[in-house]
């Protein structure tokens, strides 16, 4: 009876901030339709590919609402599109593949095993067909060989005989007998001399020993890693030698997360993430010579700034600052196709250093070519992802090309590795994206926002650079996928109002007319159709300190006018949404919607640490989230106060991740401006978030802990004024649960009254069910109604 009460209550609850919510609801979009998501919107197009002969494209869709997405084939003969069965999909060839050096073979791995396929044929041989798992095939012997990883150990099978060779012989520990004690010692030795049998046959079992150690000169060389893990394997392209890198990882104490709501019926605990602050993996790379069987470490001792000092820990000084091993993740080396080069990419530990580096594999040293500092992070498109940035060679075979911030934006460069001469093949305020050379190499095909930040198209460019060619002209986002023959586009193309879809265009460097794109497919949803959806203006406004800060701005009619405004904060910190596409926050987008169906005004602001402004807008947060970004928002309310007729008593702030962390700095620190706020799945503490993340803005917090201190709200609790809803799931393995916890127990601490919270027992970071996105959002525009217009 209890429980029949207790679920009585709890539909009762549901059913009243249902009701609420949807009180004088002047839209036709209702909060539980549009958090149906893809349900409601239409599954769209993703993970577009080529057929090899670029009369067919291959591509991820759910026209029929089913489970999941699977693979459908467009061929561009017939105009037809097909759904690819199960066994077609299973022996399609790997979309990711490596070319041999007159790419007359490629070789990709798939299931776990390697294959090999003639280019001229199409025909397919599969080489491997084990339980192992094999990875990172490439080829190697002058392509005669073909190289991949298994169980730690990489393998070559000869091309013409089929023969396979163990190269690698990676152990975990060698075995080592326990020593003699000298009891035993004597006592052997005793046994020796009384005994002519014993000595006899002692002499006889260590010759037969030492005799079959002549067997060992034929096998791979053991190499003992002693604990340590072993990665990034590659053969050259001579196959001679085998460089590796070592991690030792540390034994970092992780987080324990309870699941409350089980299969079991039992508290479940799932051990997460540990925290920022972490001992970190100590990376060192080796070069094993096969033909010597010799092993020697690749010396980076003479980085350019390996001995830097940070900036920030001039503020400490009396706080020894110690980072004796600043090198981080080493990726490479990368060989010029001639196989006479070989460089390496490599990130410092505390992210504040790039080098690409000229690899001498016959002894292991290197010689600097290119160092890229930041006294934030480093970052930017191309440059500095956690496994290192982009980067290949030029034509020549003595040129490296790879994207830096050096004139504040993400752009293309060129080095000539013997003369160390660097050329800019792109200049301007804006960024590039995936860049890549064209089959003939005499030009390159890339992304670039060079028209608006929120505005992306597809250039060529001659390959020493020059002029751009626009290869689509649509405004807002064109993700192309180039044909294998180049003379076809398949786009990815969607507008602020338009969802995704995808469309098929000519080159128009090969085309003898211009055409337009032909869509191919149709997606979206009879209901999705049927609204009229907003085409959000994107605007600029001036912040304090004089920066232009960009944003979507969303307006009602002026008969529902309400003078209420909300302010959107999108997540991730380095992430762009006031821009010209589609967004990622399409749910956000349809409750923008209808927001302003029922009066209200919207700004979605791109503020300081957002993608797709250059290197000093990514860095304007460096150890103060919670100051530029917060103060773009409080920026943003003002303008709209004195442009928009907003009533500066009627704003409300929202946002989830990152964005939930800006609204609860908000309404901490600025309830001036901030009458109420929604805080979704947000970091309370940054010293509690983990350390991929957090180091590269915050540093850590044994080394700057005024960094924390100011950036995080739980210290700034104490100046809530306005009403504050928390939303969070509690298995949420990203933003822990335990953060918002924290933050309650802070608040209870206070004396805070005015704050509630809305806990999502079996949701982590990004919800996937409908009724808890509806929950969600339903409390959320509950919050705005009563706080922002009920008197």
């Amino acid at each position: 009876m209890k429980f029949n009460n207790l679920l009585f209550y709890v539909i009762l609850c549901f059913m009243y901030v249902t009701s609420h919510a949807q009180k004088n609801n002047l839209s036709k979009l209702t909060i539980p339709e549009i958090m149906q998501g893809d349900g409601f919107v239409g599954h769209l197009p993703s993970h577009v590919n080529w057929s090899n002969n670029s009369d067919k494209i291959y591509f991820d869709w759910n026209p029929e609402a089913a489970l999941s997405d699977s693979l459908y084939l467009y061929h561009l003969k017939n105009d037809k599109i097909s759904k690819v069965d199960f066994e077609t999909e299973y022996a399609l060839a790997s979309f990711d593949f490596i070319f041999n050096t007159d790419k007359t073979k490629k070789v990709y791995t798939k299931h776990g095993d390697v294959f090999l396929v003639d280019v001229s044929s199409n025909k397919t041989l599969q080489v491997t067909q084990t339980m192992d798992y094999e990875s990172q095939a490439h080829f190697t012997d002058n392509d005669k060989k073909i190289a991949y990883v298994n169980e730690k150990n990489i393998y070559t099978w000869d091309l013409e005989t089929g023969t396979t060779t163990q190269v690698t012989n990676f152990v975990n520990k060698e075995k080592t007998e326990k020593p003699k004690s000298e009891k035993d010692i004597w006592l052997e030795k005793d046994q020796l001399e009384l005994f002519e049998v014993l000595r006899t046959r002692k002499e006889k079992s260590d010759k037969h020993d030492s005799l079959m150690t002549r067997f060992d000169t034929k096998k791979p060389l053991k190499i003992v890693l002693d604990g340590k893990s072993v990665i990034n394997q590659k053969m050259s392209p001579d196959g001679k030698y085998v460089t590796y890198v070592t991690a030792k990882k540390p034994e970092n104490k992780k987080t324990i997360m309870p699941h409350y709501v089980t299969e079991s019926g039992y508290t479940e605990n799932e051990n997460t993430r540990s925290k920022v602050g972490d001992e970190l993996t100590e990376y060192s790379m080796f070069v094993y010579d096969i033909t010597n069987k010799n092993i020697y470490p690749v010396i980076l001792d003479n980085l350019e700034g390996l001995d830097y000092i940070p900036e920030y820990t001039k503020e400490y000084p009396d706080k020894p600052y110690k980072n004796d091993n600043r090198i981080g993740y080493i990726s490479g080396p990368t060989w010029s196709p001639d196989g006479n080069y070989a460089v390496l990419d490599i990130i410092a530990n505390d992210y504040k250093d790039r080098w690409i580096v000229l690899l001498n594999v016959e002894d292991g040293t290197i010689e600097n070519l290119n160092h890229q500092h930041d006294e934030a992070w480093i970052a930017g498109p191309g440059i500095g992802g956690y496994g290192g940035g982009v980067l290949g060679w030029m034509p020549d075979n003595k040129s490296i090309w790879y994207q830096s911030e050096k004139t504040g934006y993400s752009h293309l460069y060129t080095l000539n590795v013997n003369s160390k001469k660097e050329k800019a093949l792109t200049a301007g305020s804006f960024e590039i994206y995936k860049p890549q050379i064209s089959k003939d190499q005499k030009r390159w095909y890339f992304t670039a926002n060079k028209n608006h930040p929120g505005d992306r198209q597809f250039y060529s460019m001659p390959i020493q650079g020059g002029t751009f060619t626009a290869l689509t002209e649509r405004i807002g986002n064109n993700e192309v996928v180039l044909s294998p023959d180049e003379k076809q586009m398949a786009i990815l193309y969607s507008y602020s109002n338009k969802p995704t879809e995808l469309y098929v265009k000519a080159n128009p460097l090969f085309a003898s007319k211009a055409t337009t794109p032909k869509q191919i497919t149709y997606s979206t949803s009879k209901v999705f159709n049927d609204y009229p959806w907003k085409d959000p203006e994107v605007i600029s406004f001036k912040a304090d300190d004089g920066a232009q800060v960009h944003a979507r701005l969303y307006q009602p009619k002026t008969e529902v006018k309400n003078k209420a405004a909300v302010i959107f904060v999108h997540g991730a910190g380095y992430l762009q949404n006031a821009h010209k596409w589609w967004s990622s926050y399409y749910r956000e987008y349809m409750f923008h919607n209808l927001l302003v169906d029922n009066g209200y005004t919207v700004l979605d602001i791109d503020y300081r640490g957002s993608a797709g402004y250059g290197r000093d807008w990514r860095t304007g947060i460096y150890r103060h989230m919670g100051g530029k970004d917060l103060s773009d928002q409080v920026d943003g309310a003002e303008y709209l106060i004195k442009n928009y007729d907003i009533d500066a008593d009627k704003i409300g702030i929202y946002g989830g991740s990152y964005g939930g962390f800006i609204t609860l700095m908000a309404m901490f620190n600025e309830a001036e401006t901030f009458k109420a706020g929604a805080a979704i799945r947000s970091v309370g503490d940054w010293a509690a978030y983990n350390h991929g993340y957090t180091a590269r803005i915050l540093n850590t917090p044994v080394t700057d802990s005024l960094a924390y201190k100011r950036s995080s709200p739980i210290y700034f609790a104490e100046g809530l004024q306005g009403d504050l809803l928390i939303l969070h799931g509690m298995i949420d393995d990203n933003v822990h649960f335990q953060d918002m916890v924290r933050l309650s127990q802070r608040l209870i601490e206070l004396g805070k009254e005015n704050w509630e919270m809305a806990i999502y027992p079996l949701e982590r970071h990004g919800f996937v069910e409908p009724s808890s996105w509806t929950d969600e959002y339903l409390r959320i525009y509950k919050l705005f109604q009563e706080s922002l217009l009920e008197e």
